[in-house]
């Protein structure tokens, strides 16, 4: 027998299940959200004070029947109103509207049915119920024949609080069963019996046994939200009381049937029928064999007539009657394990408890149980008890005799199930649980905690990707987010606690000694199984990335302020994995304290106990060449390009892109290739043989397989960088090279062929052999609409991906803030001629008028081989400014933030945290792109700094330094000055035109 579980995956491939085939099937969401749309929420129960006493015993009915609905998990109970007597209810109705009453059978001087009667009068749709004692027999057969157009259903009160329960539901699933059939294929259930006795009795249990049922197998839905949502698809249950009727919702409901359970002796044509229940077995069977049949009677001579219509049969007097019925309703309606039968011996062949395993167990099933089970139509009844209707109606239509073989079927029911689960991961953010765990979960939390900002973000475009219609416009690409986990803060919390870390985190230590302190502190109890499930998964490299409470969010991003480390996850050894991902999580919990990052808090006012860290584990995109990791492409876009050329706009946005992982972007934005979405076969990079040459992409980052990740070693990132020729000959490369064919001076577009390899993303950009650049101008578009902001949104491509379509993965959003103040800022002219500096170049709109103080270098001396000494000039005289709380305008060469000191000053965001305006340059000898889609860029805008860049060399802008020069210095050395005028300069910048000026 096969009790099947999912396999570990510690030695199989992820990379044949990152993405959907080639074949594209599009499988829709069930909108639990509006079903059950019609409640009972206000009841009016019209009886003595001693019956309200009797109904619930102690005095409490509404109370009781809140504890009914947390008891079986249901959500917003209804509210009772009691009024003791008739004419105290007509008077509250006149005032208020309930949506139901249930009266008990005597309300003093009063007849019931006069009570009834002058109420359906005045509210003909309102719902009216007596209730009545069970032994009150001449009661309830006056009201049976008196009450049939007056009272919607006579109950029974036998002593089970349950039946107030009952009584909602039944009504509720009359009032809503229509729209929820219609807009979800909702299953029915129809109870056909006469006996308010019996009714009374089962229907209090079929409920209670359904809602148990149901909230049981919601386990389909992948967090607690979207368990409490699927609840609302459970069965709807539909009473009928004579043979028309009965027939009258078999004929209507016949297609959404779960099941019918029948009395055999009711009312059929006005008057009692001994074989109602068999006449109407009879009906249903010339039409449907498969339904599930279940006939109850008192006589047990009827049993063998049910037999013959292949229904089952109890026998009313069974002392085990309701357990005998609830034992039925688990068995044949589908919501306990599927279990796989040998048609002939009946032996359980096999079992299963969930959708992911079934999935699993289809390919092993024996041929003789499949085909019995497929025929039988088993498969799409087990998954509509489960509420997984879409599935189960892309399935149930599908028959043997529809493929060309027994394989063929399997497969075709597999890869349905399997890109189902796909689709539903996307967009939800499920409960971690390291059993349940497999490569179906796109999106998955540890702890109840806050995701962070990071994962805030990447939670938000799983979500917004889910209900784009991007998937379906680009059919040729995967578009995704990496699978993600995030540990939530609250686990970061219970880890400083546990070490008693707070205190020596926030003291003096250097950055070394808190990294060797958090190494040597154990994880939360819990989590490092949690990370050892997740490895038993997720085989590829993986990325460990911060994610902070002010990560990522409205002005205050921390873009680069945490560490990043990337782990190969290839050791032989588990242990050793298990090793270095829980050294990368500490790595970067302590980077919260380094103090860089205690500078930035300090420089944007917030306190460092206000952070908490978050922990992103994401699937590295890209594939494994050799011993090198790498993607195929990665790149920055922004919506907003502050530095349009020729007929580009602004709103076109801007994208910078390159081979390999995208630190050649963040950190060398000068080779990698930078074009507007918009126009992608316009790349002034490209325009000419010498640019080509030597502006576009010499080398790319990889992860080294080779290298375990050494929290030790500096470099967390764990990337190499590697010559782009290394690369060549691993076919990486399709779509992104070409080639120069030196002995011709001319580029071919392929990366075939000897001669160097360029980077020009030909394939991809001039030829769009695949839409990137489409789907880079439509992320831009979603972004902005979603976030009503301008963004910038990070991404990396892997196209080997046979048979399956390529990958595009969205690894970021974040906001930029295009400007810090509003209204109209004027630059003519006349004050352009009489400014300290003039850019064409600038970003922001408003003024500034309360600096005093430039620190600038001297454009004369700069050397481009000693700028890690000009940035620890600068990073003390911004600590002085820091201790005054003032702030200063700072003037630099080249590109602020570079990793690399020939490009600019290699200086971090902490040590320019008090520069209000900041000001790139170009000199003679030293023509390097401006600082637009790096880290430290997206700081300085977001904080409403000023920005601007000037190349008088270029006449672009101009900068009197002498002027500065006749000042007297604060601080000077070789290369830096810092001045301070007698009064502030007036800083103005036009957010219209993109001009600012700086006037003494």
């Amino acid at each position: 027998m096969i009790i099947r579980s999912p396999p570990l995956y510690g030695t199989t491939s992820m990379h044949m299940i990152e993405c959907p085939m080639t074949d594209f099937l599009q499988i829709s969401d069930t909108p639990f959200h509006n079903l059950m749309a019609n409640r009972i929420r206000d009841i009016l129960l019209i009886c003595s004070k001693y019956d309200r006493f009797m109904l619930e015993e102690d005095g409490r009915i509404e109370e009781l029947l809140f504890q009914d609905y947390i008891a079986l998990g249901l959500t917003s109970p209804p509210k009772i109103t009691h009024a003791p007597s008739a004419q105290k209810a007509l008077k509250m109705m006149e005032t208020r509207n309930f949506d139901m009453v249930i009266t008990m059978v005597n309300v003093g001087n009063v007849d019931v049915m006069d009570l009834a009667r002058t109420i359906k009068q005045q509210f003909p749709e309102k719902p009216v119920i007596v209730l009545t004692p069970a032994a009150a027999y001449q009661p309830i057969r006056r009201l049976k024949q008196e009450g049939s157009s007056l009272l919607n259903y006579i109950f029974a009160w036998q002593g089970n609080p349950n039946i107030l329960l009952a009584i909602v539901k039944l009504i509720e699933d009359r009032m809503n069963v229509d729209n929820d059939i219609r807009i979800a294929d909702v299953q029915t259930i129809i109870l056909v019996e006469d006996s308010i006795a019996y009714y009374s009795t089962y229907l209090p249990m079929i409920y209670t046994t359904l809602i148990q049922q149901a909230r049981g197998l919601m386990t389909e839905g992948l967090n607690e939200w979207s368990q409490a949502q699927r609840m609302r698809g459970r069965p709807k249950i539909l009473l009928a009381r004579n043979y028309e009727e009965a027939v009258s919702l078999y004929e209507t409901y016949h297609d959404s049937l779960l099941g019918i359970i029948s009395d055999v002796s009711y009312r059929r044509e006005g008057s009692v029928d001994p074989l109602a229940g068999i006449r109407f077995c009879r009906h249903v069977r010339q039409r449907d064999n498969d339904i599930p049949l279940l006939l109850q009677s008192t006589e047990e001579q009827h049993a063998a007539q049910a037999k013959i219509f292949h229904a089952a049969f109890i026998h009313k007097h069974s002392k085990t009657l309701l357990l005998e019925l609830r034992d039925y309703i688990r068995t044949n309606y589908g919501f306990g394990d599927f279990i796989f039968h040998d048609p002939d011996t009946k032996a359980e062949v096999g079992r299963v408890s969930d959708l992911r395993e079934l999935q699993y167990i289809i390919p092993e099933l024996p041929s003789a149980s499949f085909l019995y089970h497929v025929r039988n139509n088993d498969f799409s009844k087990w998954l509509k008890a489960r509420a997984l209707f879409p599935l189960a109606h892309l399935i149930r239509p599908k028959k043997i005799e529809d493929y060309p073989d027994e394989q063929s079927m399997r497969d075709d029911l597999v890869r349905i199930i399997e890109t189902y689960r796909l689709q539903q991961g996307r967009g939800i953010i499920a409960r971690f649980n390291k059993d349940s765990f497999d490569e179906y979960t796109f999106f998955s939390r540890i702890g109840s905690g806050s995701l962070g900002g990071k994962g805030r973000g990447l939670a938000f475009l799983d979500l917004q990707l889910k209900e784009s219609s991007l998937s379906i416009d680009y059919p040729q690409m995967y578009i995704n987010i990496p699978r993600t986990i995030v540990i939530s803060t609250e686990l970061f919390d219970l880890f400083m606690e546990e070490n008693n870390l707070h205190a020596p985190a926030m003291g003096d230590r250097t950055d070394q000694e808190i990294l060797d302190l958090f190494l040597g502190a154990s994880l939360p109890e819990g989590l490092e199984e949690n990370l050892r499930a997740i490895l038993n998964v997720l085989t590829s490299p993986l990325a460990v990335r911060s994610s902070s409470l002010l990560e990522d969010s409205h002005y205050q991003p921390f873009a680069g302020i945490y560490q990043t480390c990337m782990i190969p996850n290839n050791h032989e050894d588990f242990e050793e994995r298990l090793t270095d991902l829980s050294n990368a999580v500490k790595c970067v919990y302590a980077s919260t304290y380094f103090q860089s990052s205690k500078d930035y808090l300090k420089a944007t006012n917030h306190m460092i106990e206000e952070e908490k860290m978050a922990v992103v584990i994401q699937r590295i995109t890209g594939n494994v060449y050799g011993s090198l990791c790498y993607p195929n492409f990665s790149g920055v876009a922004r919506s907003l390009n502050y530095y349009p050329v020729e007929n580009e706009r602004p709103e076109d946005g801007i994208a910078y892109i390159a081979f390999g992982f995208g630190k050649t972007v963040v950190d060398d934005l000068g080779t990698s290739l930078r074009f507007s979405p918009r126009y992608p076969k316009k790349i002034m990079q490209l325009s000419e043989m010498q640019s080509t040459l030597k502006n576009t992409q010499q080398h790319f980052h990889a992860l080294d397989m080779n290298s375990r990740f050494n929290p030790f070693a500096g470099n967390t990132d764990n990337l190499v960088q590697m010559p782009v020729e290394e690369a060549a000959g691993d076919g990486s490369m399709k779509y992104i090279a070409s080639t120069y064919d030196e002995e011709n001076f001319i580029v071919r577009d392929t990366a075939s062929g000897e001669g160097r390899k360029i980077i020009s993303f030909a394939g991809l950009l001039k030829y769009n052999l695949l839409p990137i650049s489409s789907i880079i101008c439509d992320l831009l578009k979603l972004g902005e609409n979603i976030l009503n902001v301008p963004i910038e949104i990070e991404f990396a491509g892997n196209l080997d991906k046979s048979p399956k379509v390529p990958e595009f993965s969205l690894l970021q959003i974040r906001p930029i803030v295009a400007g810090y103040e509003s209204g109209d800022v004027k630059i003519d002219d006349s004050s352009i001629e009489q400014a300290l500096i003039y850019s064409p170049k600038a970003m922001g709109n408003g003024k500034f008028d309360d600096l005093r103080d430039v620190v600038y270098v001297k454009p004369d001396r700069f050397d481009p081989s000693r700028t890690k000494e000009m940035a620890q000039t600068i990073g003390l005289i911004n600590e002085q400014m820091m201790e005054h709380r003032e702030g200063f305008i700072l003037i630099a060469a080249g590109r602020l933030g570079s990793s690399d000191p020939w490009l600019g000053i290699p200086i971090t965001w902490s040590q320019i945290s008090f520069a209000r305006v900041i000001i790139e340059m170009g000199l003679e000898h030293f023509q390097v792109e401006p600082s637009q889609g790096t880290h430290f860029f997206q700081n300085l805008t977001s904080l409403r700094n000023a920005y601007m860049t000037i190349n008088p060399p270029r006449k672009q802008g101009t900068f009197r330094w002498e002027l500065l020069d006749s000042l007297p210095a604060v601080h000077e050395t070789e290369f830096i000055r810092h001045v301070r005028l007698p009064s502030s300069l007036d800083v103005r910048i036009d957010g219209k035109s993109g001009k600012g000026i700086i006037l003494i």
